[in-house]
């Protein structure tokens, strides 16, 4: 800076005052410095801005999968928010092991991020509370935070569900077979509960062979689609409790031997130009990331006040695939 004030022959304080985009400069005067700063390469040294003001200017995202097509545009609206706050964005995937999810939280406190925003992977969360005692403001989104209060932001997957599965029961449907991610998983025991409210307010009986929880690679959503779609009473819908397992069903559906309507929760790319159209419960991706992130920035503002929970609404989208009627069987 001293190098910058010779070269712009202004003082120091007037250097700060152009870096920093303080007021009190005319624009002659910025001019200088700013050609000043070009002529000699200068960069504003943030390690002694982050000792002096003790704010690192970042934010840690911890994401389930960054490869997820659901999870981009919450990265990107988590993204955007920081950027307008002058902060940098750091994330990392948790592949959806609680370990590494803690692994990485702590990596980012390490590196003195002013906050957090989590997606868990995990159900206890306790090995943060001495980050946000020492003052690392942490919004969870998606899932709540397991054994300690903290503000989430969530889509109302019991709700949502519920929907889907009511809309098939209208279309005439009477076995219909769900298919969710691992139970641990917050989303997933909310998506089965709405199922089972859905069937339950139409007076339907579920069979358990209807049912299958688990991982979502394809091998076992396609496993437990077939004997779903298979044997003297098969289902006659399927709603598939996530996009990776909407995919799969997809494929299978495509090879069976009679139609099988289809519900998904999460609307994915390309859903609307398949044959019919994929209906689905659609969450919104890039509201649940803005809402986190603007949570997380007004904690970092200094407003105090109990953890809250904001439940964001979904939306039924209907294209052709839940509204096919039930085949005989």
């Amino acid at each position: 800076m001293k190098d910058v004030a010779a070269r712009a022959g202004v003082g120091l304080k007037t250097v700060s005052r152009v870096v920093n985009g303080e007021p009190g400069v005319t624009p002659d005067t910025e001019r200088r410095v700013q050609d000043a700063i070009t002529a000699l390469g200068f960069r504003r040294n943030d390690s002694a801005r982050i000792l002096r003001k003790g704010r690192t200017a970042s934010i840690g995202l911890v994401l389930e999968d960054l490869a997820d097509p659901f999870y981009a545009p919450l990265n990107r609206a988590v993204e955007e928010v920081a950027r307008a706050h002058g902060a940098l964005l750091i994330n990392g995937s948790s592949a959806e092991d609680p370990d590494r999810e803690r692994e990485l939280a702590l990596a980012f406190c390490a590196r003195r991020v002013d906050g957090l925003i989590v997606i868990p992977a995990g159900d206890d969360h306790r090995y943060l509370e001495p980050e946000i005692a020492a003052g690392i403001a942490t919004v969870f989104v998606d899932r709540p935070a397991g054994r300690t209060a903290a503000d989430v932001v969530l889509s109302d997957s019991f709700g949502g569900a519920r929907d889907g599965v009511a809309h098939l029961v209208a279309h005439g449907h009477r076995r219909i077979g769900f298919i969710g991610d691992q139970p641990h998983i917050h989303t997933a025991t909310e998506r089965l509960r709405g199922y089972r409210a859905a069937m339950r307010a139409a007076g339907l009986p579920v069979d358990e062979s209807w049912v299958s929880l688990g991982p979502t690679a394809p091998e076992r959503v396609r496993a437990a689609a077939e004997a779903m779609f298979s044997g003297p009473r098969p289902v006659t819908a399927l709603f598939a409790g996530n996009n990776r397992v909407t995919v799969t069903a997809v494929r299978v559906i495509a090879a069976a031997a009679r139609p099988v309507a289809l519900v998904g929760f999460d609307d994915f790319e390309l859903a609307d130009l398949l044959s019919p159209g994929v209906t689905v419960v659609a969450q919104d991706a890039a509201r649940l990331g803005r809402t986190a992130a603007e949570r997380l920035f007004r904690r970092l503002d200094g407003v105090v006040e109990a953890p809250r929970r904001v439940e964001l609404p979904t939306r039924l989208i209907v294209r052709g695939s839940g509204e096919l009627p039930p085949a005989e069987s």
